[in-house]
């Protein structure tokens, strides 16, 4: 039986055929069919004979590997982008340091099983049926399926397990997608114990690791550190992406800086469990391998079956960790994100949450629709609350019928009212999860992830559905699709408020069970496909009680995310920093919300609150009920100022002019539009000591020849500044800004002239 998971799509499918600038070269060898001829016993003088080079080129980087003379595929080099004429040298496995560091551990291998004395991280480690473990991959064959796309396959040296390896480049930006595919032809199953998407290596040399941490309300924060040898591993466990690591890295050479230096880059495409694990050998050489969380997995594959690894991107830049998020921000819109390669800017939304939480009638949510769209909202969301039996979150989850009490004539009333209005309509959901004191619970309790006799552990008073059960899936597909097709509903809000406990899946054999890490995922995956095919004008955002499932393979499906319940502005912007670390401000929502804030009881003005939710995909979640005029006059001006720059903010290039990590007491970003046209820049000031003045501001990113405008959004700019100026003027000698006190902001956009 031969059981695919997914469609590989290294990039969406309608990108794959991507043309310009990107070679793809075999030197220095016979054909791969001639290699694969070769025994274990031949000599090293007849291998080197059929030993192939790859080298892949895209935008500014150079990515190359070959079959070394054990006939291992090698990594050769990442880096710069090598001249066109530039020979690769053939691979050579690394010599043995000692007996205890042999020459099989010591060679940078594209994907290495766990075998042969291999004590590194593996890409590869699985248990045949009569206990072995030993997986030893050598080269077999490559084929080329497009211009961008590269497969290489490879077999252990005795044994009928296959990997083949999928590569392609975008020629644009230069980022690479590696993804894995695994076969088991043997006759009896083998089990896939651990499985990664791909393995980087760097040379020895000095390095900075940086990732994303966090917890709750408290996620995206920016950690560097000096890389050492061992290893750092990065991961959730959790059945999803998590708060607490996000799977992205980016690691820099020497002193690379925001601006300068050498940084290397990559993000995890997986929504499930996972795991990246950063180590330098005894060899200095660093080597970066991620995929599935080997914790607990165990995904037992039949003879025939094959199992599909998610997509690892990576990508080069010398242009400091800046040039990196740039680059990587603009792969994703143009590739990764539903609606590339041109996606639509995001509405300004209003959410009625803060408002109302679970007490939603149709009298007040009418009443906050009104409210929002004199403010110029694009956008009414109405959140949980809805549904079934929900008064509190003690009940109602997995029942999703309108309430009659709230609704008595269903959702449409509401819907007109909100298009009347000149808005759309979004609508909250939560479709994973369950009450037990639910309707759905009290008819199938074995719907749960749950291990039979065990506690079932609730968080939030709810359980998780196991997707991965199609009885399930067909479930929560179909009360979307129903919900979607009766109302005429715009946005879906997707809400994902717990992790797993006791993920076991008693459908299946013991043996099986562990399959649930990947099958919930690819199932979760399939229905936001099914359903965009469906209704392709219904938009959806993936929260997670903020930033708990945010990453690469949710955003194929999803058009923006919820970066964190934290919306303190202050907080929001060292959070939002370290966000667009890894993700553009495309899919990044950014709330303004009552004051003082519910979490840190800090208060803060409107203007300062809007300014900073601006440098985002605005959105109000405050509850209107209780601004007064002037608050709704200045957030009616911002919203519209907002307007003006929107696509220049949310798809622009960005650039962290002051970052606010480390105690700064100041902030500043600005965004440039791909043609050069506009800027928007934004600066914050914590709280001003001893009459210092705000730092002076040297822009970036415009075209120096050019003639812009200045034009204030809010604030004011020193009075010597001139009011039109070249764009090497405003980038070398720059912008004084009269920003002083405490919680403090201040935009202004320049338009070329």
């Amino acid at each position: 039986m031969n059981v695919r998971m997914k469609t590989f799509p290294l990039l969406k499918p309608a990108l794959l055929s991507v043309s310009a600038g990107l070679a793809f070269a075999v030197l220095l060898g016979a054909t791969s069919e001639a290699f694969a001829q070769t025994t274990a016993e031949q000599t090293a003088a007849q291998r080197a004979a059929y030993q192939p080079v790859f080298r892949l080129d895209g935008g500014n980087m150079t990515y190359a590997f070959g079959v070394n003379e054990r006939g291992e595929l090698q990594q050769i080099y990442w880096g710069g982008k090598l001249g066109a004429g530039d020979a690769i040298p053939t691979p050579k496995a690394a010599m043995e340091l000692a007996s205890f560091d042999n020459s099989y551990n010591n060679t940078p291998q594209e994907y290495a099983g766990w075998g042969q004395g291999l004590y590194m991280e593996p890409a590869l480690k699985v248990t045949f049926a009569d206990g072995n473990r030993d997986l030893v991959l050598h080269y077999v064959s490559s084929n080329k399926p497009d211009e961008n796309s590269l497969n290489i396959v490879l077999k252990d040296i005795s044994r009928a397990i296959t990997v083949t390896l999928h590569y392609t480049m975008d020629p644009d930006s230069g980022i690479l997608a590696r993804a894995a595919t695994i076969e088991n032809a043997e006759p009896k199953a083998v089990v896939v114990e651990q499985a990664a998407a791909a393995a980087y290596s760097l040379p020895p040399a000095h390095y900075t690791l940086n990732y994303l941490s966090g917890r709750w309300a408290g996620e995206w924060t920016l950690n560097r550190e000096t890389i050492k040898q061992g290893q750092r591993v990065l991961e959730s466990r959790r059945g999803s992406t998590g708060h607490q690591n996000n799977p992205w890295f980016a690691i820099g050479k020497g002193d690379a800086g925001e601006e300068n230096g050498e940084v290397w880059y990559g993000a995890l495409a997986w929504s499930g469990s996972w795991r990246i694990t950063v180590e330098q050998d005894a060899l200095d050489k660093v080597r970066v391998t991620g995929g599935f969380n080997p914790f607990d997995f165990g995904y037992t594959l039949k003879p025939g079956e094959r199992l599909e690894t998610p997509i690892f991107y990576s990508g080069y830049t010398h242009h400091g960790y800046g040039g990196a998020s740039r680059s990587l921000h603009r792969f994703i819109r143009g590739h990764v994100l539903p609606q590339a390669p041109n996606p639509k800017t995001r509405p300004v939304i209003y959410n009625s949450w803060e408002a109302t939480e679970m007490n939603v009638t149709e009298p007040g949510q009418e009443a906050l629709a009104e409210k929002a769209a004199a403010l110029g909202i694009d956008r009414f969301i109405m959140d949980d609350g809805w549904f079934g039996q929900r008064k509190t979150d003690h009940a109602g989850l997995g029942d999703w019928y309108v309430n009659k009490e709230k609704f008595p004539n269903g959702l449409k009333p509401l819907i007109d009212k909100v298009k009347s209005l000149g808005m759309d309509f979004g609508l909250w959901v939560e479709p994973e999860m369950v009450n037990p004191d639910s309707d759905l619970y009290r008819k199938h309790p074995d719907w749960v992830l749950n291990f039979p006799g065990r506690p079932r552990t609730e968080q939030r008073t709810q359980l998780v559905l196991n997707l991965a059960r199609p009885d399930v899936r067909a479930y929560v597909f179909g009360f979307l699709d129903k919900l979607l097709s009766e109302n005429q509903i715009s946005f879906l809000k997707w809400d994902y408020n717990r992790n797993w406990s006791e993920p076991g899946w008693d459908q299946l054999p013991g043996d099986q069970q562990k399959r649930v890490y990947v099958e919930f995922t690819r199932n979760l995956y399939s229905i936001l496909a099914e359903l965009r095919a469906k209704h392709p004008g219904v938009e959806i955002e993936s929260c997670s009680g903020g930033g708990g499932r945010v990453d690469l393979g949710i955003l194929r499906y999803t058009d923006e995310v919820w970066p964190s319940d934290n919306t303190d502005p202050l907080d929001r912007l060292t959070q939002q920093d370290g966000f667009s670390r890894a993700y553009p401000v495309q899919v990044m929502m950014a709330w303004v919300t009552d004051s003082p804030h519910w979490l840190n009881n800090r208060a803060t003005s409107v203007t300062y609150r809007m300014l900073v939710s601006m440098q985002g995909s605005l959105g109000i979640g405050a509850n209107l009920n209780n601004w007064n005029a002037e608050e709704m006059a200045t957030a009616k001006r911002l919203i519209a100022a907002y307007h003006k720059v929107q696509k220049t903010v949310q798809q622009g290039d960005l650039y962290r002019l002051i970052s606010p990590t480390d105690g700064s007491e100041f902030s500043a970003t600005e965004s440039v539009s791909a043609d050069k046209s506009q800027a928007a820049f934004f600066a914050f000031v914590h709280s001003t000591q001893e009459g210092r003045s705000f730092p002076r501001l040297q822009l970036m990113g415009l075209d120096p020849a050019a003639t812009y405008a200045l034009t204030s959004i809010e604030g004011k700019a020193a009075p010597d500044t001139p009011a039109e100026a070249t764009g090497a003027w405003w980038m070398n000698h720059g912008i004084d800004l009269m920003l002083r006190g405490d919680f403090q902001g201040a935009a202004f956009s320049l338009d070329k002239k």
